[in-house]
């Protein structure tokens, strides 16, 4: 490849989703680019010609380990939904012109199910008017919920988060002689492989969590308070962990049984919060017993303190493996990653047609959860596991880590 490429990030941001950038970026020089073009804001950015020569920014061998440490979006993001291509001709007309101008052969953009959609319909468009550039996804989310893939990166940092940040609250919530029942809300959306990380917060140290509830299984709000007295009877503390996106029989989320203001995104996605409070009001109004509601928010997606080596390591890996394959003719496609051993754990990477992927979620099987529904089964553990093993230690200045800034 002599031209030039351009990369993009999308969704909410991780703890390594800089980490892909430096292997699209490193890997697309190493094979010869001239330039490599980062959209600002993603295709919302890119449509109003925002973007950058990354050479201009990442100058050395210490950005680039300062950027692959780097938690968020370096080159921010969006979530900008491309209309369908029928009703949208002259956005579509509007991104390959700006394309040609960069004399771009390779498109990468980097992200989640609404992402891989925007490859999708870009790759579509492509073979629609005969373009030769290249189109692939760069898998990223916290939430694991990408089809065809064993995991995605930054799942495996949050988790690691959400892990250590629960025995730490769990630690806290026993330290009174009188009960204190803690609610912890983890994001995930409609997936639940978040939620269930709090599993691993129990071992030798540690009690672990009381309960787990995931979205996947109907969440019985009179059932959870009969279990909630039950155990309140012995006088301890407890924490019990939910996913944001639990849902009663009736398919309304818990947090839409309380007042909230409802703000919904491009993708229509509503904002998915509140569930604990709502919880922890219900049992302390009920039960008159102390009660805690934490929501982790977007302190989970971003703890680079806490970064896996695992999931950074594969992070760098799947941004070259996308550059390779488009390098070598591919477009339309997603890496992925396939795990071949267990143990010991190792992780190959492959690609999948973009139309098996996008606007589809993985949800955590139903075999992995147990079948009361309040926790999960050993496989589930067993399986997230591998993926926050080992540290990628900050570059600490001052008492701090040092990240990696783009100045404009």
């Amino acid at each position: 490849m002599h031209g030039n490429v351009i990369v993009g990030q999308s969704g909410g941001p991780t703890s390594v989703i800089n980490s892909s950038l430096v292997g699209v970026y490193k890997t697309a020089k190493d094979r010869g680019a001239k330039k490599v073009y980062g959209m600002l804001h993603g295709i919302k950015g890119l449509l109003d010609r925002q973007y950058v020569d990354l050479s201009e920014h990442i100058k050395s061998d210490l950005d680039i380990d300062l950027l692959k440490r780097t938690p968020s979006s370096f080159l921010g993001s969006c979530r900008f939904k491309l209309p369908e291509i029928k009703e949208g001709k002259e956005v579509y007309d509007k991104i390959f012109e700006i394309l040609t101008e960069l004399d771009i052969e390779a498109f990468f953009y980097i992200g989640g199910n609404d992402s891989m959609d925007t490859i999708k319909k870009l790759s579509d468009y492509a073979i629609l008017i005969s373009s030769d550039i290249k189109f692939m996804g760069v898998p990223k989310t916290i939430d694991n919920d990408l089809a065809c893939t064993d995991h995605t990166p930054g799942f495996g940092s949050a988790a690691k988060y959400i892990a250590a940040a629960t025995k730490e609250i769990i630690r806290d919530g026993l330290v009174y002689d009188y009960p204190v029942i803690t609610i912890l809300e983890i994001m995930g959306r409609n997936a639940g492989w978040l939620t269930a990380a709090t599993a691993l917060s129990k071992g030798e140290d540690c009690e672990g969590v009381d309960m787990i509830f995931l979205p996947e299984v109907a969440f019985d709000i009179d059932k959870f308070m009969a279990k909630i007295k039950g155990l309140n009877k012995n006088g301890k503390s407890m924490v019990i962990a939910v996913s944001e996106g639990i849902k009663v029989a009736d398919g309304r989320y818990v947090f839409e049984l309380t007042d909230h203001v409802e703000f919904v995104d491009a993708f229509g996605h509503k904002q998915l919060q509140g569930s604990a409070k709502f919880l922890a009001d219900k049992i302390s109004n009920e039960l008159g017993v102390k009660t805690r509601a934490i929501e982790l928010s977007t302190l989970q997606r971003c703890a680079s303190h806490m970064t896996s080596r695992v999931d950074i390591t594969e992070a760098f890996q799947v941004g070259g493996a996308a550059v390779k394959a488009a390098f070598e003719g591919d477009t339309g496609k997603v890496v992925v990653l396939e795990r071949v051993s267990e143990d010991p754990y190792i992780c190959t990477t492959d690609t999948q047609d973009v139309h098996k992927i996008a606007n589809v979620e993985k949800k955590v099987p139903l075999e992995w959860i147990t079948e009361n529904g309040t926790f999960v089964s050993e496989d589930l553990i067993h399986y997230i596991r591998p993926l926050i093993q080992a540290e990628l230690s900050p570059v600490m200045v001052d008492g701090l880590p040092r990240h990696l800034r783009l100045d404009l």
